[in-house]
């Protein structure tokens, strides 16, 4: 046997493992999937945002050439059932059902009425317009204060109110208590935009039945290939062992594929029907219209303090934007964002209150944070305001009130054990980074002197709950299922190894992870490793992946699994080495006698023996593959500072971001390049909701921001180069020490940009700019500000 001597792997910048094959187009995407007899699937959807269906005639658009079939939603509503919500937040919530197809009623522009099945895409898009379908109109539900009037119009009439839920969280003292008592109390109102995720990749399905045994193996472009298995076949009643679900390559998600969509339903359903494959895709402006929006709340928050900058508490009110229907995880995402509105502060009071809402818009769902983002807006926005009205600089403020290093653990006032963390020096670093003394100085040169140009500097701190996995706090959160993950590794006898994940990537970087997490482990190159993931017959068990919890629950389940392996191993060499299990080191994935190095085994050696099986210990199965299923105690909390300067023209209203400076905790870093490119990525969007992006709606219930034209999704060139760096404290959570990376850029990003536009315009008169801070709404501001300065003059 020649040495072996593994360099360690996790730490290392590796290129990702997938790029080649997606830089070179030998991709699988769901799209690029074609089988024998495939047939084409296209929606007919409604044009109106709320009506009564009177007649759907789908008889011309039988008669088409080219066309197979087309369907009604009464012709296929005996094979489906509700689409599920599987976050039901209280007991007595409001739970419609939810057709795939509607049937008598339309509730947003956009739900589906009719489907038509063709030999190919075009001729399916093109039969669309000869359906006929008789509306009767009915009023829209867009004002979430006005649907909870009482004589409001009902998204769901035979519910009787718009109201979803109320959910109430309050810990400490009273909240009235210590407003009595502070000297400073502040009152604001916060809007959080809709936002329509953007994934490079549109939605996708094909389904390819076997009638023969009665299976079906869907393809879709999800992130969650198990639970969509369990939910479909719940849905359409097909068993979940005659389903296999895949998730080929997946071109982003950021929430938007946590999903069962009624289009993955309604070709199931039309594949059981005819018997034969059927796909169906997105357009992209039919994704903007039918993929659930995130975001969507009313925040009103106040906060009272002591005249020396000291938080005594926080009340936090929301109206939650539902849209017309509770998807998979639409009333649960507020209330993720319940335990982050406190953040990293100390305080004494908090009250927390969030009540869903029914329009009759496109349903709401998770977009990348998932109510962690809208929190971290709200609080550290009137920080900033509370820092104006104390006179105190906004970075001493927080400095007055987070949570010292040294008091971690640290149980915060919402209920959170916070393991680890050191929020001063990460601080301390961003602002060496940025330059915070030096801008400062600037700025007041710049107001000094009325410059046209402003100058604006915003501060942001955050922490988040990361890996959504402890499934008993899911339990006790109503959620319907749990937060394990699961992992194998299988040894095969020439010494490769493959590990199998129940995470599902798309664009994360799992494959090289895990490999370098096994590869480390087991003491085996970064090369000889392998990742099968995304197929729930290749990967039977999973929880899929959301809420940052991929490497810090599915990457933990790897590290286990390649334990046991070791130590199955060990038996084994220790049989063939004569040796007692104690004695021997197992070092570079080589085993050997204590005081007696020549005596060794790889661990590739063992896996050839043990498939052999010619000499193994008495009893022992001939075997050294383990899978292990994790389910961390608790979350993990990374951690940062960023910090945003931003140069605003009085004149036009134009914002240009001048720097970007982040400085994060992910914890013990697996692969520093990945998290790069996970902390960019995270920071275009958190500054595209800043700046650029917004679902609008008209007076009727029509999306108006409906196309790229309309809904403004900035580029590269439209984004500054960040100046990015990190600080360590490891998880206690995990194995790994890590703690999540994927939705902290877009957490943090937001509120420091919108903090620097309205530092920028202060001195001018203007408090507040709703997002997105376009040209035209910082204009009318100032206008607005020079108006009451006139007035009061």
């Amino acid at each position: 046997m020649s040495d072996q001597v593994v360099e360690r792997e996790v730490g290392r910048s590796r290129l990702r493992k997938e790029d080649a094959r997606l830089v070179t187009g030998q991709t699988n995407w769901t799209d690029n999937i074609s089988v024998s007899g495939l047939l084409h699937m296209a929606i007919l959807r409604s044009p109106m945002a709320h009506a009564r269906i009177d007649r759907v005639d789908v008889s011309a658009a039988r008669e088409r050439p080219g066309v197979v079939a087309a369907f009604s939603g009464r012709d296929l509503a005996g094979g489906l059932g509700s689409l599920p919500c599987a976050w039901p937040v209280t007991e007595d919530i409001v739970l419609p059902d939810h057709p795939p197809i509607a049937v008598d009623e339309v509730r947003y522009a956009g739900d589906p009425v009719a489907v038509v099945v063709a030999r190919d895409r075009y001729t399916a898009a093109d039969a669309l317009e000869a359906v006929e379908v008789d509306y009767e109109p009915l009023p829209p539900v867009l004002d979430l204060e006005a649907a909870l009037a009482e004589d409001a119009p009902l998204v769901h009439a035979d519910k009787g109110t718009n109201r979803c839920y109320v959910w109430p969280l309050a810990t400490g003292e009273s909240f009235d208590t210590v407003r009595e008592r502070a000297d400073v109390v502040l009152k604001r109102r916060y809007l959080q935009q809709r936002l329509i995720p953007n994934a490079m990749e549109p939605r996708a399905v094909v389904v390819t039945p076997l009638a023969a045994s009665g299976e079906y193996t869907l393809y879709s472009s999800t992130q969650i290939p198990h639970i969509l298995r369990i939910m479909l076949s719940m849905v359409t009643g097909i068993p979940e062992h005659k389903l296999r679900v895949i998730a080929p390559d997946v071109g982003g998600g950021f929430g938007s594929k946590l999903q069962v969509y009624g289009e993955e339903a309604l070709a199931l359903t039309v594949a059981q029907r005819l018997g034969r494959p059927v796909k169906w895709t997105e357009s992209r402006s039919e994704g903007y219209l039918a993929t659930h929006h995130g975001r969507g709340m009313i925040q009103d928050i106040e906060i009272a303090a002591t005249r020396e900058g000291k938080l005594l508490g926080l009340k936090v009110d929301l109206l939650a934007d539902m849209g017309a229907y509770l998807m998979l995880v639409t009333p649960g995402i507020p209330i993720l964002g319940a335990f982050m509105y406190p953040a990293i502060y100390k305080m004494e009071a908090y009250d927390f209150t969030c009540t869903g809402v029914f329009t009759t818009r496109t349903p709401t769902d998770a977009y990348r944070g998932a109510g962690r983002p809208e929190a971290t807006f709200a609080i550290e926005r009137i920080m900033d305001e509370l820092a104006v009205e104390l006179g105190l600089d906004p970075v001493e403020l927080r400095r007055r009130n987070w949570i010292g290093h040294e008091e971690f653990p640290y149980t915060s006032i919402a209920g959170l054990t916070y393991d680890s963390g050191n929020y001063e020096a990460a601080t301390d670093k961003a602002l060496a980074l940025f330059g915070y003394d030096e801008l400062r100085s600037e700025q007041q040169k710049r107001n000094e002197r009325g410059d046209v140009v402003r100058l604006g500097i915003g501060v942001s701190t955050y922490t988040e709950m990361c890996g959504l996995a402890p499934s008993r706090v899911l339990r006790d959160l109503r959620y319907a299922a749990g937060g394990w993950e699961a992992a194998s590794i299988r040894m095969l006898p020439t010494g490769k190894v493959e590990v199998v994940t129940g995470t599902s990537p798309h664009g994360q970087g799992h494959v090289t992870c895990w490999s370098q997490i096994a590869a480390d482990v087991l003491g085996v190159p970064f090369e000889d490793v392998e990742v099968v993931h995304g197929d729930t017959r290749a990967a039977p068990q999973g929880m899929d992946t959301y809420g940052s919890r991929s490497l810090v629950v599915g990457g933990a389940a790897v590290h286990h699994a390649a334990q046991k392996v070791v130590e199955k191993a060990r038996k084994v060499a220790a049989h063939l080495l004569e040796a007692s299990e104690h004695d021997l080191e197992f070092t570079h994935g080589v085993f050997s006698v204590k005081g007696s190095p020549e005596a060794r085994k790889s661990i590739q050696e063992i896996a050839f023996e043990t498939f052999s099986s010619h000499d193994l210990p008495d009893g022992m199965e001939p075997t050294i593959n383990a899978e292990h299923l994790c389910d961390p105690e608790n979350f993990s909390y990374p951690h940062g500072t960023h910090l945003c300067a931003v140069e605003v023209d009085t004149e036009t209203g134009r914002t240009t971001i001048r720097s970007y400076v982040c400085v994060d905790d992910v914890g013990r870093v697996i692969n520093p390049m990945i998290v790069e490119g996970q902390v960019h990525g995270g920071v275009a969007q958190g500054i595209a909701q800043a700046l650029y992006e917004e679902a609008v709606y008209d007076d009727e219930g029509n999306l108006v921001s409906g196309t790229m034209a309309d809904y403004l999704v900035p580029s590269a060139a439209d984004l500054p180069d960040f100046v990015t760096d990190r600080t360590e404290t490891p998880a206690t959570s995990n194995p790994l020490g890590a703690k999540g990376v994927g939705e902290s850029g877009t957490i943090a990003s937001t509120p420091a940009v919108v903090n620097a536009v309205v530092d920028a315009l202060r001195p001018l008169g203007v408090t507040e700019v709703a997002m997105p801070c376009t040209p035209q709404r910082v204009w009318e501001a100032l206008q607005s500000a020079q108006s009451v300065k006139e007035a009061s003059a």
